[in-house]
C-alpha cells in the first residue's frame, strides 16, 4: 500500500512567509491565522456543519497563507471560501446565502467588541439581500474559493488525525482511561488554529496531543531515551515539543489591545491600512518633513 502524501510548507516558506515579506510581524500573522480558523469553527457550529468539513477548511486556510499574503486576501474572505470549498470536498455542501449570513453575524459581533460602545448588548442588524453589503460578501466568497484552488494548484487533499489518534490510544492502552480520548481530541482540534498541520506529519501531531494529555492527566508511559513510547510511531521529541509549543501558545494571556487589534484586521483593506500606519518608511518620511 502506497503512503498517503499531502503537501507541507517548505523551509523557505516557513522562514519567510508571504505575509512576513509584506511587513506583517510573525506574531500578528500567527494571531490572524488563529482568529481566521476560529471564525471557521464558529461558522461551522452555527451552520451545524460536520467536523470533518470544518477541520479540512482550517487546514486549507493555513496552507493558503504559505503561498499568499494577508495583505492581498483577508482572513474573513478566505475563511468563508475555505469552509465553502471544504463542504463540497467532504460532500456536505452548505448554501452560500447561509454561510454569508453567518459570517455577517460573526463580523458584526467582532466589530461591536472593538467599538467605543462595546459595553452595550450586541444586536444583529440583518443586511438586505439586494444591498451592496451582501453582494460584497458574496463576491469575496466566490473569489476566495477560486483563489484557494488556483494558488494551491488544486491540491486540496487533507489527512485528518482522528482515526490515527484512536489507533495510537488503543496501542498504548490509554482507551480505558476516562476522558483521555476526549482530551487528546480537544488538543487536536485546538491545533487546527495553528500552522502545525502544514508543517508536520499527522503522527507527530497526534503524539504531541497524547503527550499533552498524559501530562495533564498525570499518566506515565515509558519515556527513557532507549525506550520512548513516541518512537513506536516514528515521531521525534523535538518535533513533538514544537507542536506542543504551538498549541500551548493559544492559551496564553494577552493584553486587551492585542485581542482587539486582531478583530480589526479581518479584511485586506484593514491590513493594508495597518501596514501604512506602521511602516518604518512612513515614519522616516514624516521625520524628514
Amino acid at each position: 500500500m502506497l503512503p498517503t502524501l499531502y503537501p507541507l510548507a517548505s523551509l523557505a516558506q516557513i522562514e519567510n512567509s508571504p505575509s512576513k515579506d509584506d511587513g506583517i510581524p510573525p506574531e500578528l500573522e500567527e494571531d490572524l491565522r488563529a482568529y481566521g480558523c476560529k471564525l471557521i469553527h464558529q461558522a461551522g457550529v452555527l451552520l451545524k456543519q460536520k467536523q470533518v468539513a470544518v477541520a479540512t477548511a482550517q487546514i486549507l486556510f493555513q496552507r493558503f497563507y504559505y503561498v499568499t499574503s494577508m495583505k492581498h486576501f483577508g482572513v474573513g474572505d478566505i475563511g468563508m471560501g475555505a469552509l465553502y470549498l471544504a463542504s463540497k470536498l467532504e460532500e456536505c455542501p452548505i448554501r452560500m446565502r447561509d454561510l454569508i449570513n453567518v459570517y455577517d453575524v460573526l463580523l458584526q459581533r467582532a466589530t461591536h467588541i472593538i467599538e467605543p460602545m462595546a459595553e452595550t448588548p450586541f444586536k444583529y442588524r440583518p443586511m438586505s439581500y439586494f444591498g451592496q453589503g451582501f453582494y460584497d460578501l458574496k463576491e469575496g466568497l466566490v473569489v476566495a474559493e477560486m483563489q484557494i484552488l488556483k494558488r494551491l494548484g488544486f491540491n486540496v487533499h487533507v489527512v485528518l488525525p482522528y482515526g490515527t489518534l484512536i489507533n495510537y490510544l488503543q496501542v498504548l492502552g490509554l482507551i480505558k482511561h476516562e476522558n483521555t480520548c476526549s482530551k487528546a481530541w480537544g488538543y487536536l482540534n485546538d491545533a487546527l488554529q495553528t500552522p502545525v498541520y502544514t508543517l508536520y506529519q499527522v503522527p507527530t501531531i497526534v503524539c504531541a496531543a497524547i503527550l499533552l494529555t498524559l501530562r495533564h492527566m498525570n499518566i506515565s508511559l515509558p519515556s527513557e531515551p532507549s525506550n520512548s513510547w513516541w518512537e513506536l510511531f516514528d515521531a521525534s521529541w523535538e518535533d513533538m515539543w514544537n507542536v506542543c509549543g504551538y498549541i500551548m501558545r493559544l492559551y496564553r494571556d494577552r493584553p486587551q489591545e492585542e485581542r482587539e487589534r486582531v478583530l480589526g484586521l479581518v479584511s485586506k483593506k484593514d491590513v493594508r491600512k495597518w501596514l501604512e500606519e506602521h511602516s518604518p518608511l512612513q515614519g522616516q518620511g514624516q521625520g524628514d518633513k
